[in-house]
């Protein structure tokens, strides 16, 4: 085993029930693997292992390690007072989202869900009554026609394609 280096890592403190829910997530049959090695991660460090040691021991990167310590103890105060004035359900519930991974980030989505429900609303429409001279819609045809109505400003067969499959 590796000698430690750097400063002693955030001592993180696991009431009895937060231990149990994290041995229950641990030991259930359908948990998400990644919840499995981040409570894990807590159990271990809340047993005074260090950031290196617990990488080591789970075979991940060290700074998963330290990033999952960081989270726990972030969320200790919230934890502590849903205990207090909860039941094991709602602390399980926090718990996991706790171990959850946090929303990313990205592009807006460029189309509404009202805009695709109205060119799906087109394509479930006959391509006549819209002056078409076809008999079924195709996804270069409903984009023009979702252009024509003023529904999207600009629209790919592509884009609209997706939303039919």
């Amino acid at each position: 085993m590796r000698r430690p280096r750097g400063p002693e890592p955030k001592r993180i403190n696991l009431t009895e029930r937060q231990s149990a829910i994290l041995e229950q997530i641990i030991r259930r049959a359908h948990s998400p693997q990644y919840m499995v090695t981040r409570a894990k991660i807590i159990r271990k460090a809340a047993k005074g292992a260090r950031n290196q040691h617990v990488a080591d021991e789970l075979n991940i990167h060290v700074q998963t390690a330290r990033e999952w310590r960081e989270r726990w103890k972030d969320a200790e105060e919230r934890l502590t007072a849903v205990e207090a004035e909860a039941d094991n359900r709602e602390l399980r519930l926090l718990i996991e989202d706790v171990l959850s991974d946090l929303p990313r980030s990205g592009a807006p989505n460029t189309f509404t869900p009202e805009q695709i429900c109205q060119i799906v609303a087109i394509a479930c429409e006959p391509p006549e009554s819209s002056g078409r001279p076809i008999t079924d819609w195709t996804p270069k045809e409903l984009a023009d026609e979702a252009i024509k109505r003023n529904i999207v400003k600009d629209i790919s067969p592509r884009s609209v394609g997706r939303f039919l499959k």
